[in-house]
This record gives C-alpha cells, sequence and structure tokens, in this order.
C-alpha cells in the first residue's frame, strides 16, 4: 500500500513524469531503474547496460535550487514525494544521489553541446547537477492505456506480424499514406504511434490525431491500424532517437519497425557493398527493421512513386518535404491534392483558420455547384468542394 505519509518533495515536470511512466511500464527494457552513478558512467561509456543496447544513462536530474538543496541534503533510505503542477504524482525512495555534468549530459543525448539549437537548450534549463537512483512510482494512466490497448487489439485479431511506425504526420501527406498502406500489406496489426510533445505547438497533436483518424476509419481497415500517442519526451531526440524508436516498439509489442530511408537518424553506409545502418551495430535488440525508400510524385510518371525505382531525373519529381507543406497550411493556402488529401486539408485549414470567412453561406452559394436545397455548409465543406474546383480539367 502506498503511504501517505508526509515526505519531502523533489518537483519534476510533465516531461521527466511521462518518461519514468516509460520505465515503469517496462517499456525501455533492459532499463528498468534509475541508474546510479556506476551504472550511469558504464552506460554513458560502453552504450550498453545488462549486455544490451542502451545509447545512454537512463537518471532523473530536476533543475531548480530547491531541488538542489533538497537533494544535497538526503540520505539513502529517505522517501521523497514526486511532484508535478503542485500536484502528488508519485514517490521515491533514495539509493544513492550524484553529481553530474549537465554539458555531458546534453553530449551523450543530442551528441553536441550547442545550445543555439532551441531543443538543446530547453534540455539544458530543465537539467540539474545532481541526479537520484532509487525505486520509485509514478501516476501516468497514459502510457499504460496505450500499452493495453496494443495487447487488447493483438489479442482480438490475433496478430502475429505487427509493424510499427513513428509519425508526427505533420501534416498527413500522400506519402505517409502510402507508407501505411505498403506496410500494412504484409503486417497484421499496423501501430502508429503519433508523437505527442512537450512544447506548445500551433500545430497540436489533437489535431494531427484527428487527421490520421480519419485517414484510417474512412481509407483503411480501421481494425488493423491503430494510432497511440508516443509522449515524445528529451529522450528522443538526437541522433539516438531511432535506436529508443526501435526499443520503445519491441517493448510495446511490436515485431517490426517501419523506417523511411531518408531518416536523418538511420546513418546509412555502405561496408563492403553491403547498406548498413545505425540498427547493425546494436546489441540485444531483436525488432525487424525495414527501411522504405523515399516516395515522391513523378510528373513523368504521372503518380507517386519511389525514388529508388522511378527512371525519371530528380527533376521530375515532386518531394513530400513537411516543412514546405506546413507552410502552405500555416499561411491559410490549400495545398494541391497531389500532395495532401483534400479532406485532411480542410480539416487542418478549418481548425487553423476558425471562422475565417465573412459570409461562408454566400461564398458557398456563389461558387460551389449545389443540389439546390437549402442546406447549412462547415467550413470543412467549403475547402472540399473548392479543392474540387481546383481539379477541374475542362478549360485547363
Amino acid at each position: 500500500m502506498r503511504s501517505s505519509r508526509k515526505n519531502r518533495s523533489l518537483y519534476i515536470d510533465q516531461e521527466a513524469l511521462a518518461t519514468l511512466a516509460l520505465l515503469q511500464e517496462g517499456l525501455l527494457y533492459p532499463v528498468d531503474r534509475l541508474m546510479n552513478q556506476k551504472e550511469a558512467k558504464e552506460v554513458d561509456t560502453k552504450k550498453e547496460y545488462r549486455g544490451k543496447s542502451f545509447p545512454f544513462s537512463f537518471i532523473l536530474a530536476p533543475a531548480g535550487k530547491k531541488n538542489e538543496a533538497i537533494l544535497k541534503s538526503l540520505k539513502p533510505g529517505q522517501t521523497l514525494d514526486l511532484i508535478e503542477n503542485h500536484k502528488k504524482v508519485g514517490q521515491i525512495t533514495v539509493e544513492e544521489v550524484f553529481e553530474i555534468d549537465p554539458l555531458e549530459r546534453l553530449k551523450n543525448i543530442y551528441g553536441t553541446t550547442d545550445i543555439s539549437h532551441p531543443g538543446i537548450n530547453a534540455t539544458l534549463q530543465r537539467l540539474g547537477r545532481y541526479a537520484i537512483s532509487g525505486p520509485f512510482w509514478v501516476e501516468f494512466d497514459e502510457v499504460k492505456k496505450t500499452k493495453e490497448l496494443i495487447k487488447q487489439r493483438k489479442k482480438e485479431l490475433k496478430a502475429k506480424n505487427v509493424s510499427a511506425i513513428m509519425m508526427a504526420a505533420k501534416p498527413l501527406h500522400r506519402a505517409h499514406e502510402r507508407l501505411i498502406r505498403l506496410t500494412l500489406e504484409e503486417s497484421d496489426l499496423v501501430v502508429i504511434f503519433l508523437l505527442k510533445p512537450y512544447v506548445s505547438e500551433k500545430f497540436s497533436y489533437e489535431l494531427r490525431k484527428r487527421t490520421l483518424d480519419y485517414f484510417v476509419k474512412n481509407y483503411l481497415p480501421k481494425n488493423r491500424v491503430l494510432v497511440v500517442p508516443l509522449e515524445n519526451t528529451y529522450i528522443f531526440a538526437g541522433f539516438n532517437e531511432l535506436i529508443l524508436d526501435a526499443i520503445v516498439a519491441q517493448n510495446f509489442g511490436c515485431n517490426r519497425l517501419v523506417v523511411g530511408q531518408n531518416h536523418a537518424g538511420l546513418g546509412l553506409y555502405y561496408d563492403k557493398n553491403h547498406l548498413k545502418s545505425v540498427f547493425d551495430r546494436l546489441k540485444g535488440i531483436n525488432i525487424e527493421i525495414q527501411t522504405v525508400s523515399e516516395f515522391v510524385y513523378c510528373d513523368e510518371c504521372k503518380t507517386l512513386v519511389s525514388t529508388n525505382t522511378c527512371p525519371h531525373g530528380s527533376h521530375h519529381h515532386i518531394s513530400y518535404h513537411a516543412d514546405s507543406i506546413l507552410e502552405l497550411l500555416e499561411l491559410g493556402i490549400l495545398p494541391p491534392a497531389v500532395l495532401v488529401r483534400k479532406e485532411i486539408s480542410a480539416i487542418i485549414l478549418s481548425t487553423l483558420f476558425p471562422n475565417r470567412f465573412k459570409n461562408l453561406e454566400k461564398l458557398y452559394a456563389d461558387l460551389i455547384p449545389t443540389r439546390g436545397l437549402i442546406e447549412r455548409h462547415s467550413e470543412e465543406d467549403f475547402y472540399i468542394e473548392l479543392m474540387k474546383l481546383y481539379q477541374t480539367t475542362s478549360l485547363t
């Protein structure tokens, strides 16, 4: 039974809470505990834990003068309450408190200490000089719910081949759709881990989830595709991202991870005429890794193609660069349907620009063919019908 006795407190943020929850639920195995100083140094040096690959030490070192004062005063065996946003979310019992070098910690996670990068600087700001190890528990139901949801769906389908795709879907575009369909061809179940960051974004997690859910519900066998959140905390940053993706996917119960060949963290190289990647140097990660070539739209082939199979030069290709497509959407411009499905664009634009039109019904009546009936139309409807006009070709 968890004690209700009044303890001293350690203050953590939601990002640390989510990361501890991943550990608690066994999703970072072989790591199953907060590391002490000896273990942390060994992992940071060897990039292994208990004979299996793990990219850096797993420690808890929260920033703040109050936290530092408390950590420096602790003795083994003492119990602290973990506080997030003025609420008790767990407890930890002290095994050891030890000093760390925050910059060295950054280098182990990101591969650099360049704090001009916003993500690296943000991690530095929330990183203290003292780490604590010891048994703990936290309350964070989201991770547990995701784990149970995948387990239940696997049981319902009697799924043996379960593929994982880590995706931001920012925005969901046609190449994403092709990747999902291709993965589904060889899988009983596809689990799309939708990255859920801990920074405020105009293009929110909820909006991205809505677009993915719409695509799955309307254009795929929906029982065989599951969209779940992945708490995309600071540990998934930097050049270790794909290693942790593989570890987490395996521990969630997937036996294959699908990765695009153009992923920056893959580190593709040739060794004796064989294509290698970061995964070839790993120990104890048994999940199958499938790399998929980049998809582009070819104006000669007139369709979406793989760069490995299209015979035409790159000057004939339209690339699906998410940043550029997102820029169009954030400016309120409807992307061509060859880039983003019109219904997806409609969902996004009507959310980013609510009540955009002074008189939507007049615009609809003036520009859009109707059945002659008096109807109410949403902004989503207007964008979808407008795209149909863009696609009319008899006068072009």
